[in-house]
């Protein structure tokens, strides 16, 4: 990987793959475009956890999947 974690610089193939998990997450917990917030919240917590050194796909699934959500 170009960057370490933690850079706030991320490359293409990252993004491709953070797009990835997020659209599947979204997916899962039924995210409507109108459910901004949830989505936003979503997104943050991907970076994160990709962040902590999360970096595999199927990985950064399970990991954000095992978290308790938050009532909205």
């Amino acid at each position: 990987m170009p960057w370490s974690s933690n850079s706030g610089v991320y490359c293409p193939a990252d993004l491709d793959k953070l797009q990835r998990v997020f659209d599947r997450l979204r997916s899962e917990r039924r995210l409507a475009k109108k459910d901004r917030e949830q989505r936003e919240s979503l997104a943050r917590e991907v970076f994160q956890v990709f962040d902590a050194g999360i970096t595999n796909e199927a990985d950064l699934l399970r990991a954000i999947s095992r978290r308790v959500r938050r009532p909205a």
